[in-house]
C-alpha cells in the first residue's frame, strides 16, 4: 500500500454506500455482507480520523466531509474504469467508448439502433451512462455526450444530430372529457426538467394558466409521463418525435390541435481535442447519418 492512499476495498465499499445511501445496498452491489461494508467504512474512517457518516438508527447520512470526500472518489474510480478500458481497447479485445446520455432519448431512440451500429462496427464497445444535467468532461469518465440543450456546450465540440421542434399534448383515448372544452378538468403532467413548459404552451395559445394546470404530478422523465398519460393519469406535454409511435399505435391521442415550438434540440458533444480517439469519430459519423 502507498503512504496515504486508503485500501481501495474500503473506498469501493465507502463510494457505493455513500451513492446508494445504505450499507446493505451496497453489500448487494458488491456482492458481500452487509458487515464486510460496514467493517471497510468503519476502518476508513478511523484510518482518516475523520467521520463520513452520520448513523441513525438503520439509516445512514453523509457528512460535510463525507459527501466532498466521496465525489472526489467516485471521480477516482470512474477514472480508473475508464482508463482499465482504454488499455483493454489497445490490447487486442476491440475499441470502446464510454456516452453519457439523457435517459428518454437513449432508450427510445439510440439504444433501439445500436444494433445497426454494432452490426457495422462489430470492434466498438459503446457503453452507456445517465446524465440529465450539464458537466464538465474534466471531471467526469466519458468520451462523449448526447444531451439536449440550445447549443453545444462551452468548451466542446460536436453536432445537433436533430432539432426538438415541438411538444404536443397527449392522453390516453379513454380519459374522460367534455367535448369542445380543450384541456380544462384534466390533470396536467409535469416533466420536472421542465417546469415551465406548460406554462409556456398556455401563454402561446393565449390561455390564462390556472391551479388546475399547473397543480398536476411531476415526473423525473418523459418516459414516466408517457406511461402516466397511458394509464390515464391525466394528459402530458412531450416531444412530437417521442409520442409518434404511441400516436400511431393508437395508445395515445392528441386532445387538441396546438403544440409548443421550442428551439431546443439534441446534441452530440465531446471535448476540444486534437487527439480524438478514432472509435468516437466512428460513432459521431454513424450518429450523424442516422440522425
Amino acid at each position: 500500500m502507498r503512504n496515504g492512499i486508503p485500501n481501495l476495498s474500503a473506498l469501493q465499499a465507502f463510494e457505493a454506500s455513500a451513492r446508494l445511501g445504505s450499507f446493505s445496498r451496497a453489500a448487494e452491489e458488491l456482492a458481500l455482507t452487509h458487515s464486510a461494508v460496514y467493517r471497510q467504512v468503519a476502518s476508513l474512517e478511523e484510518r482518516l480520523g475523520v467521520q463520513l457518516f452520520t448513523r441513525v438508527r438503520r439509516r445512514i447520512v453523509l457528512t460535510d466531509h463525507g459527501a466532498e470526500y466521496a465525489g472526489r472518489i467516485r471521480h477516482h474510480l470512474e477514472q480508473i474504469e475508464k482508463d482499465t478500458f482504454g488499455l483493454v481497447s489497445r490490447t487486442g479485445m476491440g475499441r470502446s467508448i464510454h456516452i453519457a446520455v439523457v435517459p428518454t432519448l437513449a432508450t427510445t431512440w439510440l439504444i433501439p439502433r445500436l444494433a445497426d451500429f454494432h452490426r457495422l462496427h462489430p470492434d466498438i464497445t459503446v457503453s452507456l451512462s445517465v446524465r440529465t444535467l450539464p458537466f464538465q468532461f474534466k471531471d467526469q469518465p466519458f468520451d462523449g455526450a448526447l444531451y439536449h440543450a440550445s447549443g453545444i456546450w462551452p468548451g466542446t465540440q460536436g453536432v445537433l444530430l436533430f432539432p426538438e421542434k415541438e411538444l404536443v399534448p397527449v392522453c390516453a383515448p379513454s380519459l374522460p372529457r367534455q367535448p369542445d372544452d380543450g384541456l380544462a378538468g384534466l390533470t396536467h403532467l409535469h416533466l420536472s426538467s421542465r417546469p415551465e413548459a406548460w406554462r409556456q404552451w398556455y401563454n402561446a395559445q393565449g390561455l390564462a394558466y390556472g391551479p388546475q394546470a399547473a397543480g398536476g404530478p411531476r415526473y423525473e422523465l418523459f418516459t414516466m409521463v408517457l406511461a402516466a398519460a397511458q394509464a390515464g393519469l391525466g394528459v402530458g406535454l412531450v416531444p412530437h418525435f417521442l409520442a409518434q409511435p404511441a400516436l400511431q399505435a393508437g395508445v395515445l391521442v392528441q386532445p387538441v390541435a396546438q403544440v409548443l415550438s421550442v428551439g431546443q434540440g439534441y446534441y452530440f458533444g465531446y471535448p476540444q481535442s486534437d487527439d480524438r480517439p478514432d472509435a468516437l469519430r466512428v460513432f459521431e459519423t454513424w450518429l450523424k447519418s442516422t440522425a
